[in-house]
């Protein structure tokens, strides 16, 4: 597809951005704590007095998304990045002492690791959390000291419009500024001689992501997804587990990254967790149609692709169980339960991101955990159970990017533990101090002390038999 006008302008911007920031970046030398509070502080002034417009203009997005969960998901979610990158960052920011090289330290040499920015990161965001993917990880990147360009998604425009129109107001184009396009520009985004590039988005983009950053050697954060499971133990609360998966899948109607894909319940089990969903996402959500708190899904082409995998299983002999109003309309949809779909439907292979899960049922939790890990791995792993040998076994036997035990989606919300995926579903992190050494150089620092004792002891050449024992007798196991 050929890039518009306004695509091909952004385009031929975007190296003079990097350019001018690059160059901020160089002439003003060290950057204080002061300055980096300064600058979290202003995204912080600008989302609270902002944040009705934005939630205004993400209900627009979606064709109907509820204010209240863009509030809280968005702009309650970004400020809690924020604020704790603030009130934490002069602990961070302080130089590490370290051991310094032995026998030297014992004639004053030291030595410390000290934390620098890397200078100016890029920042790919999505649609479905149009805030979030580019203010959480900006919390993280201006801790350390960086400048930053954002690309907010064209899925959702309003909220892209509204984001470059008030960080212009909050901040000069040199410290932060707003890059708005569609594919071509990503493309061309993702091309740059960033610092650092950060992306959000699907698997199959995040390859060509890396793959084009590659060429100037730019060091990537990738935040994917992935089909992230959830491991119902035997000794579970099926009652509670069923509430926290409906709660936790019915946020955006299931598009978010950490959304739970497919449930992994015994079989002596399972009909009790389908009815249990089943009545409390009826009572959560009695209607569908035309319910504010029930998120559309964001296009037609989104709506018909989460339909195609319901249908496809269904098709393929899956069983489809229904919690909720099945009267849909204006592309808000009811939550479809696919009870043990076949391993080759579409619903199986792809990240579902919408109001459908998978229901698988074990015989064997060791199975059930077999098949996890016969997969990619997962963004998010949820474990419900009472049993703590059990839970342990399921942690030690898994990887994941983060993981919930007895709730599901939560904990991306820890603002002081990394979030971020492994294999597939990403690499690198951000959230707390982990997210601020993301976007920092770690510097290591020797510095020698008063005296070199080496000439004295005969350690510089010509090297005498009785050094090379010395060096030999330190060859210990």
């Amino acid at each position: 597809m050929a890039a518009s006008t306004s695509d091909e302008q952004a385009i031929q911007a975007l190296p003079k951005l990097l350019a001018a920031q690059q160059a901020a970046f160089r002439a003003e030398g060290p950057v204080s704590v002061a300055t980096r509070k300064d600058r979290l502080q202003r995204v912080i002034d600008m989302l609270v007095k902002h944040c009705d417009p934005f939630c205004a203009a993400m209900e627009a997005d979606f064709g109907g998304r509820s204010p209240v969960f863009s509030m809280m998901n968005d702009v309650a979610g970004s400020l809690g990045s924020l604020k704790h990158a603030r009130d934490h960052l002069e602990t961070w920011a302080q130089d590490q002492s370290r051991p310094s090289v032995a026998p030297f330290d014992n004639f004053g040499a030291t030595a410390w690791v000290k934390y620098q920015p890397k200078g100016v990161v890029g920042i790919i965001g999505t649609w479905n959390a149009p805030l979030f993917t580019l203010l959480s990880p900006l919390s993280s990147v201006f801790a350390a000291g960086n400048r930053a360009v954002l690309k907010p998604s064209e899925i959702a425009p309003r909220t892209a419009a509204l984001l470059q129109e008030t960080v212009a107001e909050f901040f000069k184009p040199e410290e932060l500024t707003v890059v708005l396009g569609g594919p071509a520009v990503a493309a061309e985004f993702s091309k740059q001689a960033w610092n650092h590039l950060v992306f959000t988005g699907a698997t199959s983009v995040g390859k060509l992501i890396m793959k084009a950053a590659s060429d100037n050697l730019v060091p990537v954060t990738l935040e994917l997804g992935g089909k992230s499971p959830v491991i119902i133990g035997t000794g579970a609360d099926i009652a509670n587990a069923a509430e926290r998966i409906a709660v936790g899948k019915s946020a955006n109607s299931g598009q978010l990254c950490v959304s739970p894909d497919v449930v992994w319940v015994h079989d002596s089990q399972a009909e009790a967790l389908l009815s249990a969903i089943q009545s409390v996402y009826s009572g959560l959500f009695p209607s569908t149609a035309n319910n504010p708190d029930v998120t559309p899904i964001v296009n037609d082409r989104h709506f018909q692709r989460v339909e195609s995998y319901v249908k496809d299983a269904s098709v393929k002999g899956a069983r489809v169980v229904v919690a909720g109003d099945e009267n849909a309309a204006d592309r808000r949809l009811p939550l479809r339960m696919v009870v043990n779909p076949h391993s080759d439907s579409e619903i199986s292979q792809f990240e579902i991101f919408g109001p459908a899960l998978v229901v698988r049922t074990y015989q064997s939790l060791q199975q059930a955990v077999a098949d996890i890990n016969a997969g990619e791995r997962p963004l998010a792993l949820y474990y419900f159970g009472t049993d703590s040998a059990e839970q342990a076994w399921v942690l030690d036997h898994t990887l994941s990017g983060g993981v919930s035990i007895n709730d599901v989606v939560m904990h991306p919300a820890l603002h002081d533990a990394p979030f971020g995926g492994v294999g597939a579903s990403g690499m690198g992190h951000y959230h707390g101090h982990e997210g601020f050494l993301e976007f920092s150089h770690a510097r290591s620092v020797y510095s020698a002390g008063g005296h070199d004792p080496r000439r004295e002891w005969g350690m510089l050449p010509p090297y005498s038999e009785q050094f090379a024992q010395m060096i030999r007798g330190a060859i210990t196991p």
